[in-house]
């Protein structure tokens, strides 16, 4: 019984260790994401990159843990984001970024960039032409 109960502990230890770096780990994002600063001023009115926005009504908050994040708790911060659009031109994911995911240069900012410069889906990394 009371090997049980060490066994148990020491299990736990090493989940509670092992979890920040797994937490950690690269995320992928998808290749139309693009990266924007977003402040959220009152959901689902937003302001993306100093313009008027609005989330859409299914939209998915990514924080830096990739756990999905409420609109509330937001509102007044200004982050440094990555997000999609749907076609109608509402913000559909966004994910906002950690310190070593904002240093990830260069990120496209605009679709322009997105058709014109190429992707590695597998490093996550830009390359412009």
């Amino acid at each position: 019984m009371y090997r049980c109960v060490i066994a148990a502990t020491a299990a736990l230890a090493f989940a509670c260790a092992t979890l920040p770096a797994a937490a950690q780990a690269q995320r992928p994002f998808p290749q139309n994401a693009l990266r924007g600063v977003i402040a959220f001023d009152n959901p689902p009115q937003v302001t993306l990159n100093g313009k008027p926005a609005q989330l859409a009504p299914g939209v998915r908050i990514r924080g830096q843990n990739n756990l999905l994040v409420l609109t509330g708790p937001l509102v007044g911060s200004k982050l440094v984001v990555h997000y999609t659009t749907e076609f109608t031109g509402l913000i559909k994911d966004v994910w906002i970024l950690r310190d070593d995911e904002i240093k990830v240069v260069p990120w496209p900012t605009t679709v322009e960039q997105t058709q014109t410069w190429t992707f590695d889906q597998a490093a996550q990394v830009w390359t412009k032409p």
